[in-house]
């Protein structure tokens, strides 16, 4: 399972980058807001840091296909590299999707609610389909079933495109995602902290030191 990062903070995205295997990195319209700079020195910067064999993500501000394609095939040309262009789901977005699958442009459909969205996107040619795992959460829904849902659909009618969950607010909701075979998962930079955290992991490394430093003091190996 592919782990992307969405966000646009640079501090988190080279802390994360460095410490966790992540895959990429993923941004949209708000995203790159909140970081409130210049949106081409902002997102070559994240290039800079990811590499060009990581994905990168990032989403059209345009609502009309024609205007959807010009401003892809330029994002792609100035971020190089592994790049998706993100298209909301819609008329004109799935037009604009069929246009730059013939360009050779990878799409990621995003803002998806439902199976029938994913498989109407995945039918379109999207690469990726992100479907909004709290959001759906929030309005009483089941955002990782849907997920499931999703991977069933894909499976069933042999479809190649993948599955890119989104909207998480914890890590049980990214599990549930993994167990039920999502391709990936894109998290906010809180979130991979608390995927490796146990209260037993940390007694069992306090543990660990404690009876090292009982025998050997203040050594370690390096200076045996």
């Amino acid at each position: 399972m592919l782990l992307i990062l969405d966000t646009a903070d640079i501090n988190a995205i080279k802390h994360i980058s460095e410490y966790y295997p992540v895959d990429g990195v993923t941004t949209n319209p708000s995203i790159i807001a909140k970081e409130n700079t210049d949106f081409w020195s902002l997102l070559k910067e994240i290039r800079k840091i990811i590499g060009e064999d990581k994905m990168l993500h990032a989403q059209t501000t345009q609502t009309v296909s024609d205007k959807i394609v010009e401003e892809a095939i330029l994002m792609k040309k100035e971020l190089k590299g592994s790049f998706f262009v993100k298209i909301p789901i819609s008329e004109e977005g799935l037009k604009a999707t069929m246009e730059l699958k013939k360009l050779g442009v990878g799409v990621t459909m995003t803002a998806i609610f439902t199976p029938a969205q994913a498989l109407i996107a995945a039918k379109a040619g999207a690469d990726f389909v992100a479907p909004y795992v709290n959001r759906l959460d929030n309005i009483l829904g089941d955002g990782t079933e849907v997920v499931a849902q999703i991977v069933k659909l894909f499976k069933l009618h042999s479809l190649n495109s993948k599955v890119l969950a989104a909207s998480f607010q914890n890590a049980e909701q990214v599990h549930k995602c993994a167990m039920y075979g999502c391709d990936a998962v894109t998290i906010s930079a809180d979130i991979p902290k608390t995927l490796i955290s146990h209260p037993m992991t940390d007694n069992a490394i306090a543990g660990f030191n404690r009876d090292w430093k009982n025998a050997y003091g203040d050594k370690t190996i390096l200076d045996f």
